[in-house]
């Protein structure tokens, strides 16, 4: 009866063995449950960090980021250059290591503007950016892109 007992032990145990998933098969699921579009927490600066509500948070960081651009660059300048526009979209890139890119979007056939006018007032009065915190995922750092409207003329 032992050895009977003992064999179906043996027997069990080594269909346990095979059921427990390998490392790679572990890693492997969990890298095709990963959302590798959206991350786990947004940008933020020191005064949205605490707030809990994430569209709430959301919000107030883009606010700041608006106000903070709207600061530094000079509206009036921009609306003389380009008096036909009202609004620039500019393509903000928050880096993991904190710092900032400012891109301006045009349309790729727009002759109208001169984007490199545009791009270097930009990088100019924007090069002193107060420091925001990167996106999360998982706890890492990671780059995060979004689309700011730069309001030239408000009637």
């Amino acid at each position: 009866m032992r050895k009977i007992s003992l064999l179906f032990l043996l027997f069990a145990s080594c269909q346990y063995i095979e059921r427990v998933p390998s490392k790679e098969q572990l890693l492997q699921e969990e890298m095709k449950s990963i959302d590798w579009d959206q991350v786990d927490a947004l940008p933020s600066v020191a005064g949205c960090d605490t707030i809990k509500d994430l569209a709430v948070q959301k919000n107030c960081f883009f606010e700041y980021l608006s106000r903070q651009v709207q600061m530094r660059l000079d509206p009036e300048s921009l609306a003389e250059l380009y008096p036909e526009r009202d609004t620039i979209e500019v393509k903000v890139t928050v880096f993991p290591d904190s710092h900032l890119s400012f891109e301006p979007q045009f349309a790729k056939d727009s002759t109208a503007y001169d984007t490199a006018k545009i791009d270097s007032i930009l990088r100019t009065r924007l090069a002193d950016f107060p420091k925001i915190n990167p996106a999360l995922k998982r706890g890492v750092p990671v780059k995060s892109q979004f689309i700011l409207p730069v309001i030239l003329k408000s009637e």
